[in-house]
Formats: structure tokens, C-alpha cells, sequence
């Protein structure tokens, strides 16, 4: 299940030039360091899908003008 969801991310990502442009996005235009895709892709292979889901679903939601932006690690699990 792990393994076709970091599937699904993937071509998500493999997909995101080709579609950009037709939603008026030109080039690369994430806020964050690593991508949303990077980014979820990571915090699912560390935490499992329904933390790392949560995980990336929340910093989906901080992708607005007002949302900041910069570096912003996948944190690890706490011991």
C-alpha cells in the first residue's frame, strides 16, 4: 500500500510540467524547499501513510500567498 502511494506522488510529480502550463503557472513555481511532492513523498516513507498523508495535507494547506515560505523539513520521529 506504502509502495503505490509513493507511486501515485511520483507521477504526480513526473506529470506537473506538462500541466502547469495549461493552469497558467509558467516554470517551477513552489514556495517551500522541499516541494510539496518532495516533501510528501518523505514524510510518508518516514511516517506511514495516515501520518505522512496528514503530514502533507497540512503543508498543502500553508501553500498560499500569506503561508510563508523557505525550508521546511519533513521532522523525524521523535524517539
Amino acid at each position: 500500500m506504502k509502495t503505490a502511494f509513493l507511486f501515485l506522488i511520483r507521477a504526480q510529480r513526473a506529470m506537473a510540467p506538462f500541466w502547469r502550463p495549461l493552469f497558467g503557472a509558467p516554470g517551477p513555481c513552489c514556495r517551500f524547499h522541499p516541494t510539496c511532492s518532495e516533501y510528501a513523498e518523505e514524510a510518508v516513507r518516514l511516517h506511514g501513510i495516515l501520518r505522512g498523508s496528514a503530514m502533507a495535507l497540512r503543508r498543502l494547506l500553508r501553500c498560499h500567498p500569506w503561508g510563508g515560505d523557505g525550508f521546511d523539513p519533513v521532522l523525524g520521529k521523535s524517539s
